[in-house]
């Protein structure tokens, strides 16, 4: 292995609600049984991966006033299988995505510093802030937060939970803000980790700087080495204004491969693999979140609606994040897009929402994961599978021993935490990071 040759890292994504799941596949299993998780979890650990990432969703999606049942309809407790994994793993981290606006930061942090425990310092936190009421009707003060506040919160949230961590059994830790107002002592010794990792996702403008400000880790999306590369500089040069170096926070976009015996072959999979993840139905389903209104009537192997998108009703969607700020100017550029290549609607909302990443032979796709981290376009991939739990069961036959014999790639797991096996430094007190926060608050800890 050559000096200059970046390691690439690796983590594994539980599919969550998505149309990436091909569930028509024979091979596709059960997002509830724990064999499922146990599977996948497995097999990244065989690969080497760092973390097992599994999402959440707080209420089951609707579409049209009816549970949108074209993808997965339900998530069992992200906690509750994380601490099964980690009695069923023994080095892979274990990530979950967990809610900053629907959450309290002494019970959530009671329950990761438990997880980082048991798991033998391999917790990890996804930072999310549940931005609709839609989501909040499950919970006693119901509503929501709005935008810049749930930012502001979930800051104010880590910082808390740093705090509960880096405290001693015999402290008070005091905190007074707008959000919370808390005088206890936090029963769970410190993490082995000192604080479990905290992922981020997002690409936003105040997202990347949350992420520069918060985050170990960062997950985002890019297609393009080009993009890939932008956004690693963006992100990177934000750090140092929070008393940070390059490598204290790692950016992992979420990709997906596709394998074959040569180029056609690959190719040839991964168009049949975007024609099953979008039916007739999901492509009519996919068009009418941006057209906010009843599109059955149409054929999804035809042209797309001349109709003009609804914007003054309610959302046709709920429960689902929604980008997309001004529908016309979308339906303009999606209709100029099957014009000028002569797609029909399914074909269209492939073209647009396909997330395929990498597609090659094993050799071909090992290198260019390489590339991207050599360009300094990323630290390392979160792998979304199309099948569960038996998705990445190939990449890791294949792919792993082609990055390993490049020499840009682990053979073992090199420390014992996922801290550790990130690459990153030790733990940054919670007294540290507060001297870079933006909102201001009341902290102490009384002996």
């Amino acid at each position: 292995m050559t000096q200059h040759n970046r390691q690439v890292h690796l983590a594994a994504h539980f599919p969550g609600v998505n149309n990436t799941t091909i569930w028509s596949d024979p091979d596709s299993g059960s997002h509830i049984e724990f064999s499922s998780f146990e599977h996948l979890a497995r097999t990244a650990e065989r690969g080497f991966f760092d973390f097992f990432f599994l999402a959440e969703g707080l209420r089951l999606r609707e579409h049209k006033g009816k549970i949108f049942d074209l993808d997965v309809a339900g998530r069992p407790n992200t906690l509750a299988v994380l601490s099964a994994l980690a009695g069923v793993t023994d080095n892979i981290g274990l990530a979950g995505t967990l809610s900053t606006t629907y959450n309290e930061p002494f019970e959530l942090a009671r329950q990761l510093a438990t997880l980082d425990h048991l798991s033998g310092g391999r917790a990890a936190w996804n930072v999310v802030t549940s931005p609709d009421a839609f989501t909040g009707e499950n919970f006693r003060r119901g509503g929501y937060l709005e935008y810049a506040d749930r930012y502001h919160r979930a800051e104010d949230f880590i910082h808390l939970s740093r705090r509960f961590w880096d405290a001693d059994p015999s402290e008070i830790v005091e905190h007074i803000s707008p959000f919370f107002e808390v005088g206890t002592r936090f029963p769970v010794p410190t993490p082995p980790q000192g604080h479990p990792v905290v992922l981020q996702a997002g690409d936003s403008d105040q997202g990347r700087e949350f992420a520069a400000g918060s985050a170990d880790v960062i997950f985002t999306r890019h297609g393009s080495l080009e993009e890939g590369t932008a956004f690693y500089r963006d992100v990177k040069r934000r750090l140092a204004a929070y008393g940070r170096g390059e490598d204290d926070l790692k950016i992992f976009p979420g990709v997906t491969v596709v394998l074959g015996d040569s180029e056609a072959d690959a190719r040839e999979r991964a168009a049949e693999i975007h024609r099953q993840q979008v039916s007739g139905p999901g492509a009519i389903a996919f068009l009418e979140q941006v057209w906010g209104r009843d599109l059955t009537g149409y054929d999804p192997d035809g042209p797309l609606p001349t109709v003009e998108p609804d914007t003054d009703g309610a959302s046709i969607t709920r429960g689902r994040v929604r980008h997309v700020r001004d529908p016309r100017v979308v339906a303009d550029h999606w209709r100029s897009l099957a014009q000028e290549r002569n797609l029909s609607i399914r074909e269209l909302v492939i073209e647009v929402s396909a997330r395929t990443s990498f597609v090659g032979t094993h050799g071909a796709v090992a290198g260019q994961l390489s590339e991207f981290v050599q360009q300094r376009a990323a630290d390392g991939f979160i792998l979304v599978p199309s099948v569960t739990p038996g998705g990445l069961d190939e990449f890791v036959e294949r792919v792993v021993p082609e990055l390993q014999d490049r020499g840009v790639y682990r053979s073992d797991y090199p420390g014992i935490t996922l801290r550790e096996n990130l690459g990153l430094p030790p733990h940054r007190p919670a007294a540290q990071w507060a001297r870079y926060r933006h909102t201001d608050s009341k902290v102490s800890a009384l002996s």
